[in-house]
């Protein structure tokens, strides 16, 4: 039996950028980046989980939070693996 739900498993640093990028993009003309009106569902289903799943994006030390999770999941300085050098070869 197929499953009828799709999970996606996000660490608590992943949600908080992902839950910030949307919330900027949503703030922009989206409709030029969504040209699909199908999509819309998802995306605010999304932003809706994410916004009830992190109780600290309503928190005075919100900016720093986000901050760190970013400097966690971006590549180190002399890492070259965000880059796509060498990519295919």
């Amino acid at each position: 039996m197929e499953n009828p739900e799709i999970i996606i498993k996000l660490t608590p640093d992943e949600a908080l950028v992902l839950s910030d990028w949307q919330e900027r993009v949503q703030m922009t003309d989206l409709g030029r980046l969504v040209d699909d009106a199908a999509v819309w569902a998802p995306l605010h289903r999304i932003a809706g989980t994410l916004d009830k799943s992190l109780p600290g994006i309503f928190s005075a030390d919100y900016a720093e939070r986000l901050e760190a999770a970013r400097r966690r999941l971006g590549p180190a300085p002399d890492d070259g693996s965000g880059d796509h050098e060498g990519t295919g070869s």
